[in-house]
């Protein structure tokens, strides 16, 4: 009787724990290449147990290729180590070496980097292709800049709208960083760091022509900060000549980039724009039967859920004129052309992606009727 109550009991406890834990896996992400360019798929700054994260350097290589990734950096903190104690590294190359051992046999770049990690009004930074990080590991910030330049640095500013260095929640463009964009020592900026978007960094990248970045700055592990939740981690999508490390340095010194949290977009026009017209793959157009009602198809074919607002002269017969397609399924659009044409040119504002604080781009696509 006991065994059978046993029996029981545990049964109730795994439909229970099922019913209240996920455990989706991480989708691998997909975006489709613009004309000249790949599009590669990056994190450019994440930590593990070698600065302040929670797991070993192998883990972060193995999300990414979970996640179909092109390219990562682990960026630890070159002067804060809580974990020194424990793993003590006088190398502070050594997480670096360990995920490109991890990564050998696959088809992901790993991206040299540190954090330079100082109180405002300096803020962290990450020095990415850099060639050895203990020579960044000095005393004073302007040394380390000028180190990462030696080095052929790319480097960023972190997550500049931090309340915990900026307590408005909005970034402060010191004589600091003003010196460093002067001087070729700082050339990108978080826009989008963990799950936060800051309008006023997107304003600073414009205006100091810095490359828009977005990053997961992860900690802990990717399923429980991102997958569960059902999110996908922040990256930045890099348009690059090429998949080596070589093209992806030029391409971010270049600018050619969008950063990408689930279903936001920022980027300049000249890169999102034709990014979200590849996204969307036109299937079938031909009118209804004896009408001057056009059936679309639209899949979208990427792994952003697109939401688009009606731009053109003419409405839709059974939707709505804001409306959305998830990542990877097709949206049927019934447009009333009100006369039969040979073909129509889509117009559509993309409500969730900006090329400027509060400005969203209209895309086009020319489309031939069957």
């Amino acid at each position: 009787m006991k065994k059978r109550a046993l029996v029981i009991l545990l049964i109730i406890f795994q439909q229970s724990y099922s019913q209240t834990h996920s455990h989706a896996g991480a989708k691998p992400m997909s975006y489709p290449d613009i004309e000249g360019y790949k599009t590669l798929k990056t994190d450019l700054h994440q930590h593990t147990v070698f600065s302040d994260g929670k797991v070993w350097p192998t883990i972060r290589v193995q999300e990414a290729l979970r996640e179909n990734l092109d390219a990562i950096s682990l960026t630890e903190h070159l002067e804060y180590q809580p974990h020194k104690e424990d793993i003590p590294h006088p190398d502070r190359n050594r997480s670096y070496a360990l995920a490109l051992a991890e990564a050998k046999s696959h088809n992901l770049l790993i991206v040299h980097g540190s954090e330079i990690t100082r109180s405002a009004p300096v803020g962290h930074n990450n020095a990415i292709f850099i060639k050895d990080a203990n020579q960044l590991n000095v005393d004073k910030a302007e040394k380390a800049f000028s180190e990462a330049k030696k080095q052929g640095a790319f480097v960023f500013w972190n997550h500049p709208a931090w309340y915990a260095q900026s307590p408005k929640g909005t970034p402060i463009l010191s004589d600091f960083q003003e010196k460093r964009i002067k001087k070729g020592e700082l050339h990108g900026i978080e826009v989008i760091n963990t799950v936060d978007y800051s309008e006023e960094a997107l304003t600073l990248a414009l205006e100091n022509d810095l490359t828009i970045m977005g990053t997961s700055d992860i900690h802990g592990l990717i399923d429980w900060d991102y997958t569960e939740k059902g999110n996908h981690r922040p990256i930045t999508l890099v348009f690059a000549e090429d998949k080596t490390m070589e093209g992806l340095k030029e391409a971010l010194f270049a600018g050619r980039t969008v950063a990408v949290y689930n279903d936001l977009m920022v980027g300049k026009a000249e890169y999102l724009k034709p990014l979200l017209q590849k996204s969307i793959a036109i299937g079938k157009a031909e009118y209804r039967s004896k009408s001057q009602v056009l059936e679309l198809q639209l899949k979208n074919i990427s792994s952003s859920d697109l939401l688009f607002e009606n731009q053109m002269e003419y409405s839709f017969y059974d939707s709505s004129p804001v409306f959305e397609i998830p990542a990877g399924e097709t949206k049927r659009l019934l447009v009333k052309t009100l006369d039969t044409k040979t073909e129509i040119v889509l117009k559509l504002k993309a409500l969730s992606c900006f090329t400027a604080p509060r400005q969203q781009p209209i895309i086009e696509w020319k489309i031939v009727i069957d």
